[in-house]
């Protein structure tokens, strides 16, 4: 059966993820060192991670009983071969959290036929809501967004975030670092990937670029950005992120330069071990 987003689906996609997004303000600058753990160097979990995450998964079950999940936290709930599949961060920043950085959010993405169909990041601390559904926009806090209008990486701010879970890559990350920072205006390191596709989608920065991603970093931002009128492509210029987990995204020129200057480095990453 074929799938079609709806303004009911966005709707209750916003309901799911604002349930994850009200667990969190409770914790944010009151975490004590016993609520705070590391499920490996430089990856940590916390309280308020796992309370996000119990009441976006609840809500979900109550609603769409059948449906699949994928969450950061819980892992891979599969319930249909045939239904629509969840994919959950219940907290994106994480590290910023824990030092009380007031920069995270909450990105729930709904994907049925192989495509993100729809995707909503909830900002707690500045109220910022985007959304965005296949084939009907993305939204800013109710208003229609776009992507700069940037043709190239020249005079761009661009964002971007570091493999710190995977320091074997620094090296050729460091390469493409250089280029970018040479060819644009401004690099920006916010720490949240989810929100830096969303601020990608609202023109807020020209475009962003992060390797090593998973799923829940990116679902929802990614489905922003095509529906801001933007482009979000792999290393190699195609459309495996989500597996991949290499994300070049922005306007249209800005995303072929990063490209570009990604394919200068390619071998160099590939023998590094991706």
């Amino acid at each position: 059966m074929e799938f079609h987003p709806t303004p009911e689906l966005l709707e209750a996609v916003e309901s799911v993820a604002r349930a994850g997004a009200d667990q969190l303000m409770p914790y944010f600058r009151r975490l004590t060192s016993d609520q705070v753990s590391e499920k490996a160097r430089n990856d940590l979990v916390t309280v308020a991670d796992r309370a996000s995450e119990s009441a976006i998964l609840a809500a979900i079950g109550q609603r769409f009983p059948s449906h699949n999940i994928l969450s950061e936290e819980a892992g891979w709930s599969a319930r249909s071969s045939s239904d629509p599949t969840w994919i959950v961060d219940p907290l994106d920043g994480t590290t910023n959290f824990v030092h009380g950085m007031p920069h995270f959010a909450v990105s729930v993405a709904v994907t049925a036929e192989d495509r993100i169909q729809a995707g909503v990041i909830i900002d707690p601390v500045k109220g910022d809501v985007f959304r965005a559904a296949r084939g009907i926009g993305a939204w800013w806090n109710g208003v229609r967004c776009r992507v700069s209008r940037r043709t190239s990486l020249s005079g761009a701010m661009v964002a971007t975030g570091f493999p710190f879970k995977a320091h074997g890559l620094l090296d050729p990350y460091l390469a493409i670092f250089r280029d970018v920072f040479l060819d644009c205006k401004a690099i920006r390191r916010p720490g949240a990937a989810a929100l830096d596709l969303a601020y990608t989608a609202c023109g807020i920065v020209d475009g962003f670029f992060e390797f090593q991603l998973s799923p829940w970093d990116i679902a929802a931002g990614a489905v922003m950005v095509e529906e801001a009128g933007g482009s979000i492509s792999d290393m190699d210029g195609g459309d495996d992120y989500l597996a991949t987990g290499n994300v070049l995204s922005g306007s249209d020129g800005v995303r072929r330069d990063l490209l570009e200057i990604v394919q200068r480095h390619r071998r160099a990453w590939t023998e590094a071990g991706v």
